[in-house]
C-alpha cells in the first residue's frame, strides 16, 4: 500500500489550493473578515451610596451607553428644554460650635478638610453654600448677641456691637472656606437678639419689643458692614431662626404680623437707606404654616423688598413651598434647614433626606438645600444650655480625626455635581425611585435617585429619544453625570 502515499498527498495539496482559489474574490483580492463590533464606550458616570455604608460616594466602574432600544423598563424622561429654578448651592450650616471644631484641628488636616468640602476637585464635594448665625446659635459652646450688655442698659445706637466673638473660630474657617472657593453664598440668621432688645430679657423666647425695631435694623446693617470688612460677604439674611419655637437657647417669638411690620418699616428700609444689597428672605421655620409668609407677602409695602421665604422640614408637607411659590412666583423659595439624628439609622436617614431634603425641595422651587449641621464632636457637643442634643453633624471630629456622617452623603450627592447657576430641568417622576434632574453652566445633566425599596430597582434614564439602562441597589442612592 506504500504507493498510496504520494497519491495522497498530491490529493491534499489540490485540496488546499482549491479552498485557498476559494477564499479570493474574483479580481484576487481577499475577502475581508467581519467588522470587530466597537468596545462599549461609557456616556454616563455614576456614583452610589448604598444604606448598609458597603459603598460611600463612590465612582461606579460601569459602562453606562445610551442607545435607540428601549428595553422595556420603565423610565425617567430627562427634557433640558424645560428649564425652571436657577440653583444657588447645596451645603450646611456651619454653626459656631462647628466653626471651633474645625478651627481647633491640626492645620494640616484642616486645611485638607476645608479643601475637601468646598472645593472642586476629584475628592472634593463642591459645598457652595452656607448658613451662619448671627451671635450664638443653640450649637454654639456659649449664649451671645453681638452687644450683650448689664442688667438695665440700652444702646439704641448700636455703638457697642462687635462680631468679636466670631473672630476666634468662625471668621477663620469663613476666610478659609471662601479662599478655597470664593463663590460661597452665605446667608445669616439670628436666633435671638440682644437680650436688652426683648421683653423677657431672656435669651429664651420673648419678643422684640416695637421701640427696638429701628435699632435691631441697624444690628443687621452693622453685622453685614462688619462681615464685609473682614472680607466676607452676607448674601442673605432671615429676620429670625424659627419663630415660632420660642422654647430654644437662644431663641425669640416672633409672629408673622410683628416680622411683617419690621420689615416692611424698618429693615427694609434701612437697607435701602443704606445701600445693602443682602437679600432679605421671610420666616426661616416649618412647612406647616404656609400662611405665616403669605401674610408678610401679601403686604405690598412689605412684599418690595422681600427676596423670597425660607423652610424647614420638622412638620407639614413639602407642596407648601410650591404653594407660597405659585402665589408668588417672582419670589424665591429656600430650604435652610434638616437635621439628622444621633439615634438615627444610616440607611433610614440617606433614603428619607435624599427623598426629601434634595430631589422634593428642588422639585418644590427651592433653590437650595442645606443640612443641619456641618460638625459635632463625639458628644453631639458643642452645645448651649438647652441646645439639641442629638443633633449629628455632617462630620464627627475628635481632635483632628474626621468621621463622615450621613449628612455628608446626603449633600454631597448633589454639591459635588450640581454647581451654583445649574437649572432644574424637567424629568418624569418613575415608580421605583425619586428623582430630579439639572443642567449645569457646563451643559452636564445630572440625575439625583433615591431608591428606598428592598429590591434592585432597573430603569431606563431616556434622554433626546434615546435609553440608557441603569439599575440602583435597595436602600441606595446615587447620581448620573452626562
Amino acid at each position: 500500500m506504500q504507493f498510496c502515499k504520494p497519491f495522497l498527498a498530491l490529493c491534499l495539496l489540490a485540496l488546499v489550493s482549491v479552498g485557498a482559489q476559494c477564499n479570493k474574490k474574483g479580481n484576487g483580492e481577499k475577502t475581508p473578515e467581519p467588522p470587530v463590533p466597537p468596545a462599549a464606550v461609557n456616556e454616563v458616570d455614576m456614583w452610589l451610596t448604598k444604606g448598609d455604608k458597603s459603598v460611600l460616594m463612590q465612582k461606579q466602574n460601569k459602562v453606562i451607553s445610551f442607545s435607540g432600544v428601549n428595553n422595556g423598563n420603565s423610565a425617567i424622561e430627562v427634557d433640558d428644554t424645560k428649564q425652571y429654578q436657577t440653583m444657588d448651592g447645596f451645603g450646611y450650616t456651619l454653626t459656631g460650635g462647628s466653626a471651633a471644631l474645625i478651627n481647633q484641628m491640626e492645620a494640616n488636616k484642616k486645611a485638607a478638610l476645608i479643601t475637601e468640602l468646598f472645593g472642586n476637585g476629584a475628592n472634593d464635594i463642591g459645598t457652595s453654600y452656607i448658613r451662619v448665625s448671627m451671635g450664638a446659635s443653640d450649637l454654639d459652646a456659649a449664649v451671645f448677641s453681638y452687644n450683650d450688655l448689664p442688667a438695665g442698659e440700652a444702646d439704641i445706637s448700636q455703638s457697642k456691637f462687635s462680631i468679636a466673638a466670631d473672630k476666634t473660630h468662625l471668621i477663620p474657617v469663613l476666610k478659609m472656606a471662601l479662599a478655597v472657593n470664593p463663590n460661597i453664598k452665605i446667608i445669616a440668621t439670628p436666633w435671638s437678639p440682644p437680650t436688652w432688645m426683648k421683653d423677657n430679657n431672656n435669651s429664651v423666647g420673648g419678643s422684640l419689643k416695637p421701640e427696638y425695631y429701628a435699632s435691631y435694623a441697624t444690628y443687621f446693617i452693622k453685622y453685614i458692614q462688619a462681615m464685609k470688612a473682614e472680607g466676607i460677604t452676607i448674601n442673605a439674611i432671615t429676620p429670625q431662626n424659627e419663630p415660632l419655637h420660642p422654647g430654644n437657647n437662644p431663641s425669640m417669638y416672633m409672629t408673622a404680623e410683628q416680622q411683617r411690620d419690621f420689615i416692611k418699616n424698618n429693615l427694609g428700609p434701612a437697607f435701602a437707606a443704606q445701600g445693602i444689597q443682602t437679600k432679605i428672605i421671610l420666616y426661616d421655620h416649618n412647612l406647616d404654616k404656609p400662611e405665616y409668609p403669605l401674610t408678610i407677602l401679601n403686604d405690598a409695602t412689605a412684599r418690595q423688598y422681600v427676596d423670597g421665604t425660607a423652610f424647614h422640614f420638622y412638620a407639614g408637607d413639602i407642596a407648601a413651598m410650591s404653594q407660597v411659590y405659585n402665589a408668588y412666583p417672582d419670589k424665591n423659595v429656600y430650604f435652610t434647614e434638616q437635621w439628622t439624628d444621633s439615634e438615627g439609622q444610616f440607611a433610614g436617614d440617606l433614603k428619607w433626606h435624599i427623598k426629601n431634603v434634595i430631589i422634593a425641595t428642588s422639585r418644590n422651587w427651592s433653590k437650595i438645600a442645606l443640612a443641619w449641621n456641618l460638625a459635632n464632636d463625639p458628644y453631639m457637643g458643642p452645645h448651649t444650655p438647652g441646645g439639641c442634643t442629638r443633633c449629628l453633624g455632617a462630620l464627627t471630629i475628635n481632635g483632628s480625626t474626621v468621621t463622615k456622617n450621613v449628612a455628608y452623603y446626603n449633600i454631597a450627592h448633589a454639591s459635588k455635581f450640581v454647581p451654583a447657576g445649574s437649572k432644574r430641568i424637567e424629568s418624569s417622576n418613575n415608580a421605583q425611585v425619586s428623582n430630579v434632574a439639572f443642567v449645569t453652566p457646563q451643559g452636564k445633566k445630572v440625575v439625583v435617585v433615591v431608591n428606598d425599596n428592598n429590591y434592585t430597582a432597573s430603569f431606563n434614564i431616556k434622554y433626546q429619544n434615546k435609553f440608557a439602562a441603569v439599575s440602583v441597589d435597595a436602600n441606595a442612592a446615587a447620581t448620573f453625570i452626562w
